[in-house]
């Protein structure tokens, strides 16, 4: 063997273990912080104890809990919601959306009431009220749409068939 071919060797050897040792001189920049961590934690918290709060309505609604039990299961979620938004004020951030910030003498308990409020899932005043007319073209436009679609398969041959047939174009089985 040549000393080149020895030396190209021993260089490429020298690369690939630099290569392959790089990762564990350098630091991990990519450490997620602490704070990080916390913040994160205490968003889903809250989230879950928003979710909780509308469940427990909704059950109530539904009369899935009794009418004693309501008030202190709902008094310990306000509870705990109103701690976990104690804590992300320490933390001196405001993670809710904008129609929510603290307001000038309101409780915590309170502004946990504003955000259920806004993130009910009923939306019975967000519903636009619909005119006859509006609900005839819609109706008008879905039949429509759905004039050329397939109706299913023939019950005697089996080829399919479309909604404005009234006999298999296969067979000639009446369809109606």
């Amino acid at each position: 063997m040549d000393i080149s071919a020895i030396f190209f060797t021993l260089a490429v050897l020298i690369l690939v273990g630099m290569y392959l040792y790089a990762p564990f001189m350098q630091k991990r920049v990519r450490r997620v912080a602490e704070e990080d961590h916390d913040l994160s934690a205490l968003m889903a918290e809250r989230d879950r104890a928003l979710s909780s709060l509308q469940e427990l309505d909704f059950d109530f609604k539904l009369g899935k809990i009794p009418e004693e039990d309501y008030p202190t299961q709902r008094a310990n979620l306000l509870q705990k919601g109103a701690d976990i938004l104690r804590k992300l004020d320490e933390m001196a951030l405001d993670l809710t959306p904008s129609p929510s910030p603290l307001r000038r003498g309101e409780s915590e308990e309170t502004r946990i009431e504003r955000v259920v409020a806004t993130r009910r899932a009923d939306g019975s005043n967000a519903k636009p009220k619909l005119t006859d007319d509006d609900i005839e073209s819609m109706i008008a436009s879905r039949r429509k749409g759905r004039k050329g679609k397939s109706a299913g398969f023939c019950p005697t041959c089996g080829k399919p068939v479309m909604t404005t047939d009234r006999f298999c174009a296969s067979c000639g089985k009446a369809l109606n």
